[in-house]
């Protein structure tokens, strides 16, 4: 008899490990070997290499506020307690396979009128309603034999969707990465910018006070003073702008690490150089995106999500078994009587097929294969996508390269056309309006060179997030789907 039910047991199990309704889903994705815009000085780089990019700037305020961002930004933390609401789904998916185990007790005492005996007293036989006391305690378990794999499927898909909100908490901190960084570099942007125009305020200040001199002495014209007065306030009324800006990338920074949002101002309101390096500039082939990318990575994960859940949808059409069974001890006391005490248990089973119900399994079928669908053009479309970043990031790091190699030759050469152009005034050889076309001229050509070294290392942090560089796998992910997505 042991032998049959360890047979019978082992054949459930092996039954229960059946899914012969799964779904393998297939995505067509376009094969491109290299890009076409990448430098030739782009180099290879590692996973960890790329985790860690923006220490490649050897800016130690901005290593402050990245450290900061991945301890405190309420972003971050959401996308983590989704991870671990969506983990506990797991096990509830997870649950099913198995047989659930119940313990029950009970007891009471009680007086009811059916229970009515007759009994000996004093004045004869008379009848009486007895006073009884019931107690009992039990195990009951129940076991639904997943044949067809629908359980099995549905915790695959509930265990893809955990894998889901993991990738989705990777993109996010992929992202923030990339914000600290840029808003930091357009700060330092944005003091350098401020700096040489407050040079400029303080070089026409100077002007207009020697041209007044001039001209109270006669040596310059009223026009001249009034063209210098024009210079300067229209080179101050662009200082209120970048100021507003400063103050605004500050508040953003501090949000962004979890602070509010005056809390780095000490820190962040003294001036300083934008960074003198630069990480390498990366290059990795555009099959690697699919590991590298957390967006790629959740978009195949829901893939496999949808294709699992098609197939559990599709095991709701075959019949399902069910394994019950019952067991305890009880005792029962009635009046003065000798209790009664017995082991009761019960064995049973259950076999349920769908025969009509109005086409609801039906229905849920198609649109399970339609969220398939879905879920598979979506991840060819972010991997075009994808592509796209990488190829666009790479466009706008040369032609900013170009454009801040070309603005350092026009600064050098504005430089001395200022000079120049003083020289000859200040000579008599030169109206005013041509030295201040000079000067003009220069501050333009210093603030556009200052935007395209901004622009460069901006563009680099845009590459990294585009190659999705920032987040490291640290751990084998055990909630990844047991189904695959074959490109």
């Amino acid at each position: 008899m042991n032998s049959k039910l360890i047979r019978l047991l082992a054949l459930l199990a092996v039954l229960n490990a059946c899914t012969p309704t799964r779904v393998e889903p297939q995505v067509s994705l376009p094969i491109i070997n290299d890009w076409q815009h990448k430098p030739t000085v782009a180099v290879p780089l590692d996973r960890d290499a790329l985790a860690s990019w923006w220490k490649g700037f050897q800016d130690p305020t901005l290593d402050l506020l990245i450290s900061d961002a991945l301890a405190a930004n309420h972003d971050l933390r959401i996308a983590g307690a989704r991870v671990r609401e969506v983990q506990s789904a797991v096990t509830v998916a997870e649950s099913a396979l198995y047989p659930t185990i119940d313990f029950s007790v009970s007891g009471g005492r009680e007086k009811r009128i059916d229970r009515i005996i007759a009994a000996p007293t004093p004045q004869g036989i008379g009848l009486i309603t007895p006073t009884g006391n019931l107690v009992s305690v039990g195990l009951s378990a129940r076991w639904e034999i997943d044949v067809f794999g629908g359980r099995h499927l549905e915790a695959e898909a509930a265990a893809a969707q955990a894998t889901v909100s993991l990738e989705a908490k990777r993109a996010v901190l992929v992202g923030l990465l990339a914000q600290v960084a840029t808003h930091y570099l357009e700060l330092r942007g944005l003091q350098a910018r401020t700096h040489v125009l407050e040079d400029n305020i303080t070089l026409q200040q100077e002007r207009l006070r020697v041209v007044r001199a001039l001209a109270q002495a006669g040596l310059a014209r009223e026009g001249d003073v009034a063209r210098q007065q024009t210079q300067l306030l229209s080179t101050q009324a662009s200082l209120p702008a970048l100021v507003g800006a400063t103050d605004t990338l500050i508040h953003r920074l501090g949000v962004l690490t979890g602070k509010p949002p005056n809390h780095f101002r000490a820190l962040l309101a003294k001036a300083a150089k934008l960074p003198e390096r630069l990480p390498l500039l990366p290059s990795l082939i555009p099959a690697a995106l699919l590991e590298q990318r957390p967006d790629l990575r959740l978009a195949k994960t829901e893939v496999s999500a949808a294709a699992a859940s098609l197939g559990a949808a599709k095991a709701d059409l075959f019949p399902k078994l069910v394994i019950s069974t019952s067991g305890g001890f009880g005792t029962l006391a009635v009046g003065g009587f000798t209790s009664l005490a017995e082991g009761v248990y019960a064995l049973g089973s259950g076999l349920s097929a769908p025969i009509f119900n109005a086409g609801r399994i039906r229905a849920q079928i198609t649109a399970a294969d339609a969220r398939l669908d879905q879920a598979a053009t979506r991840y060819e479309k972010t991997f075009l996508t994808a592509l796209e970043d990488v190829e666009n990031a790479y466009v706008q790091h040369n032609s900013a390269a170009k454009r801040l190699a070309e603005l350092l030759q026009a600064e050098v050469k504005s430089d001395q056309a200022r000079r120049d152009a003083d020289a000859l005034y200040q000579y008599g050889d030169a109206d005013l309006l041509s030295a201040l076309d000079a000067q003009r001229v220069k501050l333009e050509v210093s603030d556009e060179r200052i935007k395209a070294e901004t622009d460069v290392a901006v563009g680099m942090v845009s590459l990294y997030r585009a190659l999705g560089g920032g987040w490291r796998d640290e751990t084998a992910v055990g909630l990844a789907s047991r189904s695959t997505v074959t490109p």
